[in-house]
């Protein structure tokens, strides 16, 4: 970097963040501050949990600032910390950033989006080309944050060919993610030196995803086979497409399509661990005999 003196800080939270973060280290380009989410409570026993990039970070003993709220107080702590002359990177941050927070960095705030802008601007990008079939918009792009959401200009942008279609949502999460850490790695250097050129979005192309809703991994098994499995793929980690059958949800963790028809190969029943489909039918069946006799 020609211009080593800027500090970059680094905004990201979960393991979509880890992996850009991994591979921009892998490239020798490693923040100075990370900004991340506070720790939450998580698991069955709600232990208070550190997010991915927070434990990246402390494992390298880089200094982190964890604020409850974008406020006066986490805006002077960042000028302290890194003052004007400075690059803000944003991947997966979880909150949205203030102009006042954009205004610090000399050399601006530089987000990575895992879709090709103007399409599927939002907060889930990733699981909603899959969930609405959109092979066509799976990429990534790099672009300067303004204070409308993922609508500044473009500085960096790639189709990623996919072999298979429909992908599983970890998979595309991880292949995205560490697509876009390669790809920051790149074009840091060149957005310090001032060698880039901005490319203004078309926004009357602009299309929207959304936060999704535990509700919205529901699945009807009359419906559509190959819809059925896009919702499976797209909810895969989170929230977790289920059906209901007497009252409980199962999930479905691993399906597949066969001859055009949905095969569920595993499943997780309300209460009870991980096992075949084939296992959880045949204890329905047993269910079912006994309560006849």
């Amino acid at each position: 970097m020609k211009n080593n003196k800027t500090k970059i800080v680094f905004f990201g939270t979960p393991q979509l963040s880890l992996w850009a973060l991994q591979e921009m280290e892998n490239a020798g380009i490693v923040p100075n501050l990370i900004v991340t989410a506070p720790a939450k409570p998580a698991g069955r026993g709600r232990v208070l949990t550190n997010t991915p990039v927070y434990d990246w970070a402390s494992q390298r003993k880089i200094k982190t600032l964890t604020p409850q709220k974008i406020d006066s107080e986490f805006k002077d702590a960042l000028k302290k910390e890194v003052g004007e002359n400075s690059l803000f990177v944003v991947y997966a941050y979880g909150k949205i950033l203030p102009k006042d927070i954009l205004d610090i960095p000399k050399y601006g705030v530089i987000n990575l989006h895992p879709s090709l802008l103007p399409k599927l601007r939002g907060p889930s990008p990733i699981r909603t080309a899959i969930l609405q079939d959109q092979k066509n918009a799976v990429g990534i792009s790099i672009i300067f944050l303004d204070e409308k959401m993922d609508h500044g200009p473009v500085l960096f942008q790639k189709k990623i060919p996919l072999k298979n279609w429909p992908i599983s949502g970890l998979e595309l999460d991880k292949m995205l993610s560490k697509e876009g850490g390669k790809a920051l790695a790149e074009i840091i250097p060149s957005v310090i030196a001032g060698e880039i050129v901005l490319k203004e979005q078309e926004h009357k192309k602009a299309t929207y995803c959304q936060f999704f809703k535990k509700e919205d991994a529901k699945i009807n098994l009359n419906d559509d086979p190959y819809k059925n499995l896009l919702k499976i793929y797209a909810f895969e980690g989170w929230p977790v497409a289920y059906f209901e059958e007497n009252g409980k949800k199962v999930k479905i963790i691993k399906a597949r399509l066969e001859d055009g028809k949905l095969k569920i190969l595993k499943v997780i029943p309300e209460g009870k661990k991980e096992m075949n489909y084939e296992d959880y039918l045949r204890g329905r069946q047993n269910n079912q005999a006994l309560s006849k006799t």
